[in-house]
């Protein structure tokens, strides 16, 4: 059994690393692409703003799938897109086969998170289910750090732009095969089966929603999380340029960042199953919103010594929140419950940079991002809401 759950999660954590280097691969191909074939920096954009829309978008409507489906043909669907959609990239001729090709890799991205969440959370039904999905969570950290570092890296040493695109492509359809073929075997993942029955007294409401008030005080709790996580991932390099920081060297403090966000991922999903999801959750928004006010007093130097410290605690709080939902949700609507969070994640994610870039632009980007660490302490009364729909052992 415990095998069998390993390996479960062995290869969600593959498709997930898989999935997210492709699809946040885009942050680095657009320039070389924009270069290549003259775009716009309003055809930049909207390019972006197609690929995050399609994710975004069909987060949800994934989850409510997988109820009739089952999570294993979605996931290789959702694979099998990203890998189309690199494959057509790779082949671009112009902006409209760009724009198509994204698309259809944001698409695929949004067959992954809800549903491999749920797989997890079926397996580790039994204990050890925080855990779990921290270590699931991190993984797509260190995918979007490999798959990006790779093709800097190659395309660097002169290969051509194109012919990485098209391997990552075709690397990611033989992903596919391989995971319907692991996802089978390991009986993961299968069509549900119809019960004539129901065991949980607790109204659904076509949702499976155990608590209401609790459900509802961990959406906001992620949207302002990932608010303040995208509102900095945005801003942090022109910060450090307001730090006289060369341009070419600014945008490491991001990668800084997301390499203490993999490991945050990892680390604060095993804090909140060894102390719990509100203690968890306090200690880490409150350092935090620390960190932040740190990094714009720091100097230079201490600064980029602190960004892995406080990508630990500003990314490692999605392990605590996501690793939550499975808790307030009943076992047969996990994917939908999953689907909603991912998809109100993937929503502040796109609009938070627009609200702070306009607080930055109207007063300055110091008051920006003092803004972002006023918000990251606005989840923690939340708590008191959150509290009661979590069980003595998780709360």
């Amino acid at each position: 059994m415990a095998d069998r759950r390993k390996v479960i999660l062995a290869t969600c954590c593959g498709v997930h690393a898989l999935q997210d280097g492709l699809a946040n691969l885009v942050y680095v191909l657009l320039p070389v692409l924009a270069q290549v074939f003259g775009l716009s920096y309003a055809q930049v954009g909207i390019i972006r703003a197609a690929n995050n829309s399609a994710m975004t978008l069909f987060e949800l409507p994934s989850g409510l799938l997988s109820e009739r489906s089952g999570e294993r043909i979605l996931l290789v669907f959702g694979l099998a897109c990203a890998g189309l959609g690199f494959v057509a990239l790779g082949q671009a001729t112009g902006f409209l086969v760009i724009l198509v090709s994204l698309f259809v890799v944001g698409l695929g991205a949004a067959f992954q998170h809800a549903l491999s969440s749920a797989v997890i959370s079926k397996a580790y039904e039994d204990g050890g289910r925080r855990s779990a999905l921290g270590v699931y969570n991190s993984s797509g950290d260190f995918g979007k750090l490999a798959f990006a570092g790779l093709f800097t890296l190659l395309f660097g040493a002169g290969v051509a732009w194109h012919g990485v695109v098209t391997a990552f492509g075709v690397l990611a359809l033989g992903a596919a095969a391989v995971l319907y073929g692991l996802l089978r075997w390991l009986g993961a993942g299968a069509r549900p089966v119809a019960t004539a029955t129901a065991t949980d007294s607790a109204p659904r409401g076509g949702w499976g929603i155990r608590d209401r008030t609790g459900f509802a005080a961990l959406s906001v709790i992620v949207l302002l999380d990932i608010a303040v996580q995208g509102g900095f991932l945005t801003f942090l390099a022109f910060l450090m340029i307001e730090k006289q920081v060369p341009t070419s060297l600014a945008a490491f403090a991001v990668v800084l960042t997301l390499a203490g966000g993999a490991f945050g991922k990892f680390g604060c999903g095993l804090l909140a199953e060894r102390f719990g999801v509100i203690r968890s959750l306090i200690l880490v928004e409150a350092l935090t919103a620390i960190g932040i006010v740190a990094i714009l007093l720091a100097p230079t130097l201490l600064a980029y010594f602190l960004l892995p410290v406080l990508g630990v605690v500003l990314q490692g709080s999605s392990s605590i929140t996501y690793g939550t939902v499975s808790d307030l949700i009943t076992e047969d609507r996990q994917s939908r419950g999953f689907g909603l969070i991912y998809s109100i994640a993937s929503g502040a994610a796109i609009v938070s940079p627009i609200l702070f870039g306009y607080i930055g632009d109207r007063y300055g980007l110091t008051p920006a991002m003092l803004t972002m660490a006023g918000v990251v302490l606005l989840p923690l009364p939340l708590c008191v809401f959150l509290r009661p729909a979590l069980s003595p052992k998780s709360a």
